[in-house]
C-alpha cells in the first residue's frame, strides 16, 4: 500500500499545481467566463468520452502497468504543452486538447488505482474506511493544500513552470508504481461492450451504489456551477491576487485533511447513504455562506468546510464501490461512478460558466446552494437503526 500512496502524494501535488495554473493561464488568455468555464470543464469531460471503456479495459489488463502507463503519458503530454507555452504558440484550444488527454490517461489510471485497494488491504469496512481515508487526506494535501499555492506562485514566475512540475510528478509516480506487486489481469477477455454492460447491470442492480452514483452526481454538478467560475469571482469580486487564488483552495484542504485522517470513526456509525447526505448539505451551508459574507476571509473558512464534505464524501462513496463490488467487475463499476459524477461536474462546469455570463458571477453560489439543499433533503429521511454498509 505505501508505493500507491507515495504516488499518490508525488502526482496529486502536481497536479494541485495544475489546477490552480489552468484557469489562471486560460485568464491570462481571455476575459470570457464561458471559455475560462470550459477549461475546468476540460478536466471532466473524459470521462464521459473514454470512461466506459476505460474501466473495462482495467479490468482486462495487469493494473499496476496501467498506472505506469498513464503517468508517462500524461508526463510526455504535459512536457510538450510546456514547450508550446514558452514558445508561445499556447491559445485555449490547445489548452483544452492537453488537458482533454491528460484526462484520459487518468480515466485509466483513476479506475486502476481505486481497483487496487481492496486487492491490498481486503474488504473490511473499517480497513477499507481508515485506507481511503489516508488515501484521500493525501489526495487533499497535493491537491488542495501543497499544489494550488505551488501552482499559482510558480505560475507567477513563468507560465510554463507549474505545467513542466507536474509532468515531472507523474515520473516520480510511475516509479513508485513499479514497487507495487505485480498483479495478474481481475477479468477476463470479453467483448467490450458486454464487458460494459456487466459493469453497468450490477450498479443498478445494487440499490445502495445506485443511490450513492446518483447523490455524487448532483452533489458534483452543483461544486462545479460554483467553482469552475470561481477564479473570476475571487479576483474581481473578492480582489485577491492570483497568488491569494491558489492559497484560498488551500485552505479547503485542511478540513479534508483532518477528515479524511479519522474517516473510520467519523463514518462508523453512519451508512453511505447519511454520510451522503451530511456532506451535501454542509456543502450547500458553506456556498450560502461565501454568497452572503463577501470577502476572502470568509471564502476561506468555508472552503474549509467544503474540503471536509468533499473528503467525507469520497471516502464514503469510495468504500462503498470497493465492498460491494467483486474484484473482476471493479474497475468498471469505479469508471460507471466516475462516468456520472465526474460528467457531472464538467456539465456542472459549463453551467456555471453560462449562468455567470447571463446573470453574473455572485449567481453561482445561490445556484449551487439551492440544487445542494434539495439533494441533502432528497437523501433523507435518516432511518433509525439503518444499518451501516
Amino acid at each position: 500500500m505505501t508505493p500507491l500512496l507515495l504516488a499518490t502524494g508525488v502526482s496529486v501535488t502536481g497536479d494541485g499545481a495544475f489546477l490552480a495554473a489552468a484557469p489562471l493561464l486560460a485568464a491570462s488568455l481571455t476575459r470570457d467566463p464561458l471559455a475560462v468555464s470550459a477549461v475546468t470543464a476540460a478536466f471532466y469531460l473524459p470521462w464521459l468520452i473514454a470512461g466506459l471503456p476505460a474501466g473495462a479495459l482495467v479490468d482486462r489488463w495487469p493494473r499496476r502497468l496501467v498506472m505506469i502507463t498513464a503517468d508517462l503519458l500524461r508526463a510526455a503530454v504535459l512536457g510538450v504543452l510546456s514547450v508550446l507555452i514558452l514558445t508561445a504558440h499556447v491559445g485555449i484550444p490547445l489548452l483544452l486538447t492537453a488537458i482533454l488527454f491528460v484526462g484520459i490517461a487518468g480515466c485509466f489510471f483513476d479506475a486502476a488505482s481505486q481497483a487496487v485497494i481492496p486487492t491490498l488491504v481486503g474488504r473490511d469496512k473499517e480497513a477499507l474506511a481508515r485506507v481511503n481515508g489516508r488515501y484521500w487526506a493525501i489526495d487533499t494535501v497535493g491537491r488542495s493544500l501543497a499544489g494550488p499555492p505551488l501552482g499559482s506562485t510558480a505560475f507567477s514566475v513563468s507560465r510554463a513552470l507549474p505545467f513542466a512540475g507536474d509532468a515531472v510528478s507523474f515520473v516520480l509516480s510511475a516509479l513508485c508504481l513499479s514497487r507495487l506487486p505485480s498483479m495478474p489481469p481481475a477479468g477476463g477477455s470479453q467483448p467490450m461492450m458486454s464487458a460494459i454492460r456487466d459493469g453497468l447491470a450490477h450498479l443498478r442492480a445494487t440499490a445502495e451504489l445506485k443511490v450513492l452514483a446518483a447523490s455524487m452526481a448532483t452533489y458534483n454538478f452543483a461544486y462545479n456551477v460554483a467553482m469552475a467560475p470561481f477564479v473570476l469571482y475571487v479576483t474581481r469580486n473578492l480582489h485577491v491576487s492570483d497568488v491569494g487564488y491558489g492559497v484560498l483552495l488551500a485552505v479547503a484542504a485542511f478540513g479534508g485533511v483532518v477528515t479524511g485522517w479519522r474517516a473510520a470513526p467519523l463514518t462508523r456509525r453512519f451508512t453511505y447513504r447519511q454520510t451522503m447526505s451530511l456532506a451535501t448539505a454542509l456543502q450547500s451551508v458553506a456556498w450560502l455562506g461565501i454568497a452572503v459574507s463577501p470577502n476572502a476571509y470568509a471564502a476561506g473558512a468555508f472552503l474549509a468546510l467544503i474540503g471536509a464534505a468533499s473528503t467525507l464524501t469520497s471516502v464514503a462513496v469510495g468504500s462503498a464501490r470497493q465492498a460491494l463490488t467483486p474484484d473482476h467487475l471493479l474497475g468498471r463499476v469505479v469508471s460507471a461512478f466516475r462516468l456520472f459524477g465526474v460528467g457531472a461536474a464538467g456539465l456542472g462546469a459549463l453551467a456555471g460558466g453560462l449562468v455567470a455570463r447571463q446573470v453574473g458571477l455572485h449567481a453561482t453560489l445561490w445556484a449551487a446552494t439551492a440544487v445542494l439543499a434539495v439533494a441533502a433533503l432528497a437523501l433523507a429521511p435518516w432511518r433509525r437503526g439503518a444499518s451501516a454498509s
